[in-house]
């Protein structure tokens, strides 16, 4: 039941988390190609890792999460006032490259298929 109770919570968290940055947070460092992919928070709702996936170069990966976290503060204030639990947690924002990796991969494999075909056309 505590499990159950936490994935939902990890899930509230994520869906305002998405809606106070794009709504609320006006840092420039923050990619218009981000979005939080996941919440993990401890059994004792204290703290929350914030997992970010970036779209784009290194640099603006690094940049949103900069930005992020110089705002942690601010979206942990706005969650407050949408959550009911008792504890808000502290928000620590940790960048998630699994779409990006997925990306690379199929491009990659793109390019193997088209090296393939032309190979077959030969």
């Amino acid at each position: 039941m505590a499990r159950h109770r936490i994935d939902r919570i990890n899930e509230e968290i994520r869906k305002d988390v998405i809606e106070i940055i794009r709504d609320l947070v006006k840092d420039p460092r923050i990619s218009e190609m981000s979005t939080v992919t996941k919440v993990e928070t401890t059994k004792d709702l204290r703290y929350a890792k914030v997992y970010v996936s970036v779209l784009g170069s290194e640099e603006e990966r690094l940049n949103t999460i900069e930005g992020l976290k110089s705002a942690a503060g601010f979206i942990r204030k706005e969650l407050g006032s949408r959550l009911e639990v008792r504890y808000i947690p502290e928000l620590q924002f940790v960048l998630d490259n699994s779409i990006a990796y997925s990306v690379e991969i199929s491009r990659k494999l793109n390019e193997l298929r088209l090296e393939q075909e032309k190979q077959d056309d030969d």
